[in-house]
């Protein structure tokens, strides 16, 4: 795998230690975070770290296309290192957002009524397996 400098370097980002730090936690950590969990996971250990920083660390990365964007709900933005395609399923009851990777043909288009598709977000809402099994009903 690339090391995390050579990835940002490679997309016209300058590697500073911030950034290098929350790349790192972004992909050692595939929970799709909102700005606020990474900047509480890493400010005890960085302590010169600022949620500015991560706010516009995360916005840069989002243009060079190495995160997404995610809109699960009206109270928070969660983010996904994983930019390849692939669904997303929010529990309703724990709220954890899991990665499904289902092939769906919907990826296979680049047109859709003669308009250009340039990303597919394809969101599920439910009850995860986990809180199923907890329920002994």
């Amino acid at each position: 795998m690339k090391k995390t400098k050579d990835i940002l370097e490679n997309n016209g980002i300058n590697p500073s230690y911030q950034r290098l730090i929350i790349y790192k936690y972004l992909k050692e950590n595939q929970i799709h975070p909102s700005i606020d969990r990474i900047y509480n996971d890493l400010k005890n250990t960085n302590p010169t770290l600022s949620k500015t920083t991560v706010y516009n660390t995360v916005k840069l990365f989002c243009e060079k296309d190495l995160l997404l964007r995610l809109h699960c709900d009206d109270k928070q933005m969660r983010y996904d290192i994983n930019t390849h395609d692939h669904m997303h399923f929010k529990c309703t009851k724990c709220g954890k957002l899991y990665d499904i990777n289902l092939e769906n043909n919907l990826f296979d288009y680049d047109y859709i009524d003669n308009h250009k598709i340039n990303y597919v977000h394809i969101g599920l809402k439910g009850i995860c397996k986990n809180c199923l099994s907890d329920k002994k009903d």
